[in-house]
C-alpha cells in the first residue's frame, strides 16, 4: 500500500490537531479517552517528548482534583495510562490501570456469556445492550493490558468480547456492523449501519490482529481476521466521492462523517491490504480537507445513542469539535505517518 503524502507535512497537521485537543476542556471520560489515545499514538510514532509531557501533566492534575466512578466508557482513559506507565513506570498509573481492569473483570455489568453491557454512567443505562463502542473503550484496552503485563486471562476475556460483539453486531450477509444489539428483545433496535460503530469495530479488530503476539494460537483471532476482511471489503464500496463515508453507511444521502472515516481508513492501513491504498488516499484527502488551520477536526457527529431511525442519526449535530473526532483523526494521521515513514525507509 502506497500513500501519496509527505511525512513532514502530516506531522505538522497532526501537531495542530494535538494542540487543539490539549486546549479542549476534556474530562476523565470516553471523549478524553479517545482524544488522548490519539495523542498517545502520535507520541509512539513521532517520539516527540512534548506530547508525553502534556499527557502526564493532564493526568496528574486530574488525579489531584479527583477521579469519577468507573464505567465502561470511562475506561477509555486506560489507553493513555498504558502509554504513560510504559514510558514512566510510575506506580500511580499502574494502580489506576489495575483499578479499571478490576472494574471490567469483576464489577461491570455483563449479560449472556459474560458479554460486557455498554454503560455510560453509574446507572444501568442500557440493560443487556451490546454496542460496538465497547470494543474500543474496554475490550481493546483489556487486550493491550493483557499483552503488556503478560496476563493471559485478560487477553482471553478481550478476545471473548470481540467474538461476541462480532456475533451480535456484524451482519453475516453484507458484513457491515449494526450500532447496537438488545439481548432482552433479541434485536438490533433500529437496525442502522452507523459509520462510527463500524469504525470502532474495524479499528480495534485491525489493532488486535496487529499487536497480539502469536495471534494464530488464539482461536477467536480467526473470527476477527475474517470479520475484518469482509467488513472492509463491504465498506470500501460505500466511500463517497470526497473520500468520506456517510454517517449511515448504506444511505446515499447521509452526510460524510470525519471521525468514522478516520477510524475506517486507519483500520485499512493497519490491516495492510495493498489494494486498499486508493481508498486510504481518498480518505486522507477528505479528512485533511476537514481539519481547520487551528487543528479543529470538523464534521464530526456528536455523541450518538442507538437512535430510532435514519432521521435520528442524520439529525445529530456536527457543528462542534469532539474528543473522539480529534482522537480518531490523530490515530489515522499517526498510522499514515508510520506507513509513509516505512515506505521511505524501504526506498
Amino acid at each position: 500500500m502506497r500513500i501519496n503524502a509527505k511525512e513532514s507535512e502530516l506531522k505538522q497537521v497532526a501537531a495542530k490537531v494535538a494542540e487543539y485537543t490539549f486546549n479542549m476542556d476534556l474530562t476523565w471520560d470516553w471523549p478524553g479517552g479517545v482524544a488522548y489515545y490519539g495523542v498517545s499514538r502520535l507520541y509512539e510514532v513521532t517520539g516527540d517528548q512534548a506530547y508525553l509531557d502534556r499527557m502526564i501533566a493532564w493526568v496528574d492534575e486530574y488525579i489531584e482534583a479527583g477521579l469519577p466512578v468507573w464505567t465502561v466508557n470511562s475506561c477509555a482513559i486506560g489507553h493513555m495510562l498504558l502509554t504513560l506507565y510504559e514510558q514512566t513506570k510510575d506506580d500511580r498509573y499502574l494502580e489506576l490501570i489495575n483499578s479499571k481492569l478490576d472494574y471490567l473483570e469483576n464489577k461491570a455489568l455483563r449479560f449472556g456469556d459474560r458479554v460486557l453491557q455498554h454503560t455510560v454512567s453509574a446507572n444501568n443505562d442500557f440493560p443487556e445492550q451490546c454496542w460496538a463502542d465497547t470494543l474500543f473503550m474496554a475490550a481493546y484496552f483489556m487486550l493491550r493490558a493483557g499483552i503488556m503485563f503478560d496476563k493471559k486471562h485478560l487477553v482471553d476475556d478481550a478476545l471473548h468480547q470481540f467474538y461476541w460483539h462480532i456475533n451480535y453486531l456484524q451482519d453475516e450477509n453484507d458484513a457491515l456492523w449494526y450500532h447496537g444489539y438488545n439481548n432482552i428483545k433479541q434485536d438490533h433496535m433500529s437496525g442502522i449501519y452507523w459509520a462510527r460503530a463500524n469504525a470502532w469495530a474495524a479499528y480495534t479488530m485491525s489493532r488486535a490482529a496487529k499487536i497480539l503476539p502469536e495471534a494464530y494460537l488464539y482461536p477467536p483471532m480467526m473470527h476477527i481476521w475474517s470479520a475484518l476482511r469482509d467488513q472492509l471489503a463491504a465498506i470500501k464500496k460505500l466511500q463517497k466521492d470526497d473520500g468520506l463515508w456517510g454517517t449511515v453507511l448504506d444511505y446515499s444521502e447521509a452526510y460524510g462523517e470525519v471521525s468514522a472515516t478516520a477510524g475506517i481508513a486507519a483500520a485499512m492501513i493497519t490491516q495492510g491490504n495493498t489494494l486498499h491504498g486508493k481508498y486510504v488516499q481518498k480518505a486522507l484527502e477528505g479528512v485533511l480537507d476537514n481539519i481547520s488551520d487551528n487543528g479543529r477536526v470538523r464534521n464530526v457527529s456528536g455523541g450518538t445513542a442507538v437512535m430510532n431511525d435514519i432521521a435520528g442519526y442524520l439529525g445529530i449535530d456536527r457543528k462542534w469539535a469532539q474528543g473522539w473526532g480529534q482522537g480518531l483523526a490523530l490515530a489515522f494521521l499517526a498510522s499514515t505517518i508510520e506507513k509513509v515513514k516505512r515506505e521511505s525507509e524501504r526506498n
